[in-house]
């Protein structure tokens, strides 16, 4: 009875390490194909995105940005062509005298006309674009500053585009106000509004 007795003892020590074994097996997780999977050398998966460029969902590759898109300036034949589709009505003058505004508008026809734009009559019929233009000035010593606005408006009333600047000149000897100012100074000032005017039509790049 003795002798069986130790014969079954190591018998089931060792049946207790088989069970002990198997269960530390079963807590350890096998090895999933996501972290064993290892892409080949110079496969598309392996080559790194570029930094900062967005990458295909789709793909996975990196995707080059837009290059930026620019208009190009009309060229002389078709800006000729948008500013002879143009039909311009000058409205009276605000804020100036009959005296100072008369060369101002003489120069503004001559100017239009030489840049092909053909101009309306005072009633408006046919008329593209409404040209009315908001003076003022300023005497500063021996100088007398103009300040303009023009605003550009279709036939409807809607305001298209604005003009603005000033203009620096002597004053007229003894002279005040719109007295002071010469014509010279509101031709330089019409030569001006006509060449930004023409550019804003014809789609050119201010200068």
């Amino acid at each position: 009875m003795r002798r069986s007795c130790l014969t079954i003892a190591p018998l089931l020590v060792a049946v207790a390490l088989s069970a002990c074994n198997r269960a530390s097996d079963a807590l350890q997780p096998a090895p999933t194909a996501q972290a064993t999977a290892q892409p080949a050398p110079g496969s598309p998966a392996a080559a790194p995105a570029q930094a900062g460029a967005p990458a295909n969902p789709m793909t996975g590759a990196a995707v080059p940005a837009a290059a930026g898109i620019t208009t190009p300036a009309p060229t002389p034949a078709q800006a000729a062509a948008i500013l002879g589709k143009a039909r311009l009505q000058i409205a009276p003058i605000v804020g100036t005298s009959v005296e100072a505004a008369t060369p101002l508008t003489q120069r503004l026809a001559a100017r239009a006309k030489e840049s092909g734009i053909t101009l309306a009559g005072s009633a408006g019929q046919g008329a593209t674009h409404v040209l009315k233009g908001y003076f003022s000035t300023i005497s500063e010593g021996k100088d007398t500053t103009v300040i303009y606005v023009w605003d550009v408006y279709d036939p409807a009333g809607t305001r298209l585009h604005r003009i603005n600047g000033q203009q620096k000149a002597p004053t007229v000897s003894g002279a005040e106000g719109w007295a002071a100012v010469p014509p010279a100074t509101m031709q330089a000032i019409a030569d001006q509004t006509i060449t930004q005017l023409t550019n804003w039509l014809a789609g050119r790049p201010a200068g």
